[in-house]
């Protein structure tokens, strides 16, 4: 009997990947250099989620951070060449092609931060998909408003495993938000972000 939570994670997953990839279409050709992140342009910000989808198929095939680091590119360019779009979906289609295989969230899988169960890990893929989709849309200002279901469960996750002090070099604390703040503020509020 097909496991009903497998489903819906792939399906949020997929989700997310589509959200975010219906915002990396929506980039014009002149706002690749636009800030999305301190630090980060729009180019960064793509080709960062590129990658991290490269990683899936190698984590899963039970490959170490420091096998993989050495091959998957971190250079923008050569992450996503001249073409962004189809460098992103190529990315995300071999990424989503490895987590529907009959055992793979059944599989643990070795991270920079220790071994995980490859479903948490894909958890957090999705979450990680959603609010990277409203930072993308939010740089090019382009449709900020986030899957609802994506923004429920992205919450969950966050109010069960984030600090208020966030995680430096990754995302700043929680910021405040105003009471009656609606769930998609108070979710970018607790990954440091000003909606």
């Amino acid at each position: 009997m097909p496991d009903p939570r497998r489903a819906d994670l792939l399906m949020r997953y997929q989700r997310a990947q589509a959200q975010f990839t219906d915002r990396v279409d929506a980039v014009e050709p002149g706002e690749w250099d636009a800030p999305a992140l301190p630090e980060w342009s729009v180019v960064d910000l793509v080709a960062h989620l590129t990658g991290e989808q490269l990683w899936v198929p190698l984590l899963l095939a039970g490959e170490s951070p420091d096998d993989i680091g050495p091959r998957v590119p971190t250079d923008p360019a050569e992450l996503l060449g001249e073409d962004p779009l189809s460098a992103w979906e190529s990315a995300a289609d071999a990424a989503l092609t490895a987590w529907a295989a009959d055992d793979a969230l059944s599989r643990t899988v070795r991270l920079s931060s220790g071994p995980a169960p490859a479903s948490d890990y894909l958890i957090e893929m999705t979450v990680d998909l959603t609010v990277h989709a409203w930072d993308l849309a939010r740089a090019v200002d382009g449709d900020t408003e986030l899957d609802p279901e994506l923004v429920a469960e992205a919450f969950r996750y966050a109010e069960e495993h984030l600090g208020e002090d966030g995680v430096p070099g990754v995302f700043d604390a929680l910021v405040e938000v105003p009471p009656g703040a609606d769930l998609q503020t108070r979710l970018l509020a607790r990954f440091g972000r000003r909606a």
